[in-house]
């Protein structure tokens, strides 16, 4: 069957980077992009835009930023067009963790199909290039697993550290639920739910994770998926075996689990015309937890697929004593129908709290339609935004007058005084059927 494929323009002078031909990703693994020993790791999924034997791969490339030489390693290849179709999904892309030893452990599952985490290791240090072989860890025969989410906790297990894997769906509950390994991703044990939901609602919590890589992991997650809920945010964190609010307050160990959303702390209160949907999480040099997220204004009393014409983005810090939340840009429509509340996203700087990137259809502090003058059609652009010390924010625009659309940007945690940002150029009908190059910029702080 022939394969449509999107001929992409030319770059903007200011995209100055393809770091991957071909390439779409979700925003619930972390960390799907990682710097280390100055080149990028990317991991994306494939959609077989120019070689259709590529679609659905899970690849991973590495991008020297000194040099600019890149490398693609195919990390999952499916054989058949039936495995092709089931691969083909951005919720499938892998997470990456740089193991004590330098070698590079991926993750990766299907989106809720199956039971198996599969996984691989580099076979040499500091090297993404050639991986092991595929391995499977299985949570239990009931599970149906999505997502990964890789976090090492060096001063846990008597101080030889311990990896963590916060992914959805153990026994098949759609809940977030934990794993841990010992030896670096080479075996792992099955834990427990994360956050758990009441029986009479069947909801799943969304998360974003960030951790200190000593002790202690947070989370910002929402009582449900957007369309089944009015959402909330909440945020808890993992510490010496024991989950707790935000003020420090113990709530139970992390084996039990949170028995409902609400026993976090409540960032911001969704209602049904304020529906909220995490995007990111980091930590500020004090420890202390900031996130962003999405919220619909106008799906109140309207069926699926016919709101998501108004979302805004906003913003919360953690002052050490109480949360402080607030509106900072319009973020547009909808990406498509049926997801109404799916937006371009919002990314976090790892190391400035007063710097964000968002895609956006709509002019961030304005909210009128972005027309691109190259096209006439309406296009999702990335905004730099900075908060300005008299408060309030400022949006620069990064792209403007596409004839793509430029969404769901990350910026990787990056130490020293240089950043990158990387986001998706091109068009997304659904999840399981876009087509994207990853593109981006570098710079210095």
């Amino acid at each position: 069957m022939a394969v449509a494929v999107l001929t992409l323009p030319a770059l903007s002078s200011d995209a100055r980077v393809v770091f991957h031909d071909d390439g779409g990703w979700c925003w619930y693994q972390d960390e799907r992009v990682i710097v280390h020993d100055g080149k990028l790791l990317i991991g994306s999924v494939a959609s077989g835009i120019r070689e259709p034997e590529r679609r659905g791969a899970v690849e991973a490339t590495e991008y020297d930023l000194a040099t600019g030489a890149k490398r693609t390693a195919v990390l999952h290849r499916p054989a058949t067009p039936e495995e092709r179709r089931r691969w083909m999904d951005d919720h499938n892309t892998p997470a990456f963790v740089v193991r004590p030893d330098g070698r590079i452990l991926a993750l990766y599952s299907q989106h809720g199909r199956e039971e198996k985490i599969y996984y691989r290791i580099s076979e040499r240090p500091r090297d993404g290039t050639a991986w092991g072989e595929e391995r499977v860890f299985i949570p239990s025969a009931a599970s149906r697993v999505t997502y990964t989410n890789l976090h090492w906790l060096a001063r846990e297990n008597e101080g030889k550290g311990r990896l963590y894997n916060f992914f959805r769906g153990l026994d098949a509950s759609n809940k977030p639920s934990f794993a841990w390994s010992e030896d670096g991703g080479e075996r792992w044990k099955t834990g427990n739910i994360v956050i758990d939901v009441p029986a009479r609602f069947r909801h799943r919590p969304y998360v974003k994770y960030a951790s200190n890589g000593k002790d202690t992991v947070h989370f910002a997650y929402t009582d449900g998926h957007p369309r089944d809920f009015d959402n909330s945010i909440y945020h808890a964190f993992y510490r010496d075996g024991k989950l707790h609010r935000s003020d420090g307050t113990v709530i139970r160990s992390l084996s039990e689990g949170l028995g409902a959303p609400e026993e976090g702390t409540r960032v911001f209160a969704g209602d049904a015309a304020s529906v909220a949907w995490i995007s990111d999480l980091h930590l500020d040099r004090k420890g202390n937890p900031y996130l962003a997220f999405s919220v619909q204004k106008d799906s109140a009393g309207m069926a699926p697929g016919t709101g998501g014409a108004d979302h805004r983005y906003r913003y919360a810090r953690w002052d050490g004593r109480r949360w402080r939340c607030e509106e900072i840009a319009h973020a547009g429509t909808r990406l498509y129908p049926g997801e109404d509340d799916y937006t371009g996203n919002i990314a976090l700087d790892p190391h400035d709290p007063d710097v964000v990137y968002i895609s956006t259809n709509a002019d961030p502090e304005a909210g009128s339609p972005l027309l691109s003058r190259a096209d006439g059609q309406r296009h999702w652009e990335i905004h730099r935004g900075v908060r300005r010390e008299a408060g309030g924010w400022r949006f620069t625009p990064l792209t403007r007058d596409s004839t793509a659309d430029n969404i769901r940007p990350v910026v990787p945690i990056w130490e020293g005084g240089r950043y990158v940002l990387l986001w998706l150029r091109g068009q997304m009908r659904t999840y399981t059927d876009y087509r994207f190059e990853i593109v981006g910029l570098t710079g210095r702080r």
